[in-house]
């Protein structure tokens, strides 16, 4: 079957740029679990002035997905409408001056973590154990092990959606559990993060508890997007899962960790359907096992295969 054409002209329609534009550009390649069908466009641009003049001069009506390091995402069988935008080198300086670490919004958590502790600086061990990159951290909060990116954020920037850019503090955030409350169009450029001086080898330590334990209860060796549900107030999802007997559940090719029964798995061959439709099962089981309703914090973006829209 010929690959799906993007848009009537859209490759003509944007505007110039330095960065590279990519039409039908396959996704399965860079998401962590394997699937998903093809981008109308990929844009990886060149650095946040690029960024700013595509988001600028674009038709309007043109919609922009943003992916980061595409690991905790559902890209759906039919592919992305629109401009899919990935950032790359650009966008993952990382600087560190006193106790403020400054990290572009490509900068993956652990990296960022391992630059923290080259520097003497503790309160940022937990990036180690998040699969990610600073611009997804920010956009959903994202935390483990006691720790969440409200606690280290000093202050961040931000484009909108026609290219403007905004410089935020932490009031402007709203953070909340797994979420923020800067719109949903503004895309990520860089974060400054603050930590406290202390002890390398402690911090190194620390470090290797994290991945030591990560190994232990996570199926990270796995193609797998990291926590699929969000925590219900007073309960823990994975509990739950349990309790209504999905551990090991599985639809497809896809399947219910046996590890970690929060984590969905590709086991090979699964396609996106297989995975948001056994994230649903789950979901249902769980409402009927508990009455408690599960919310997805993995994102599902994307046309469902043979969708137009």
């Amino acid at each position: 079957m010929p690959a799906k054409q993007p848009s009537p002209g859209l490759m003509e329609r944007l505007p110039a740029v330095r960065g590279i534009l990519q039409a039908d550009a396959p996704m399965a390649k860079l998401s962590w679990f394997k699937t998903g069908g093809m981008a109308d466009v990929l844009f990886q641009p060149a650095d946040v002035d690029d960024l700013a003049g595509l988001l600028k001069d674009k038709p309007a009506e043109v919609p922009v997905t943003v992916i980061g390091t595409a690991s905790n995402i559902i890209i759906r069988d039919g592919g992305i409408e629109g401009v899919v935008i990935r950032a790359g080198a650009g966008f993952a300086d990382i600087d560190i001056d006193d106790d403020i670490v400054t990290a572009g919004a490509a900068a993956h958590d652990v990296t960022v973590a391992r630059k923290a502790r080259d520097a003497g600086l503790t309160g940022l061990e937990f990036l180690s154990g998040i699969p990610g990159s600073i611009g997804g951290g920010l956009k959903m909060n994202a935390g483990a092990y006691g720790t969440e990116f409200k606690d280290i954020f000093v202050d961040a920037e931000a484009l909108d959606g026609e290219g403007t850019l905004h410089r935020l503090e932490l009031a402007g955030m709203a953070f909340g559990y797994r979420q923020c409350g800067v719109p949903e169009d503004w895309i990520f450029t860089k974060a400054r993060l603050r930590g406290v001086p202390g002890d390398r080898d402690a911090i190194t330590r620390r470090m290797d508890e994290i991945q030591a334990e990560r190994e232990e209860t996570q199926p990270i060796r796995t193609p797998t997007g990291g926590s699929t549900f969000r925590n219900p107030d007073g309960a823990k999802a994975w509990e739950l899962i349990e309790k209504a007997g999905c551990r090991s559940l599985m639809r497809g090719k896809a399947r219910v960790s046996d590890l970690h029964c929060n984590f969905l798995i590709n086991t090979g061959g699964a396609t996106a359907a297989d995975l948001e439709g056994l994230g649903e099962e789950v979901r249902r089981r769980v409402f009927e096992d508990s009455g408690a309703t599960l919310e997805w914090e993995i994102r599902r973006i994307g046309r469902a295969e043979g969708s137009l829209t």
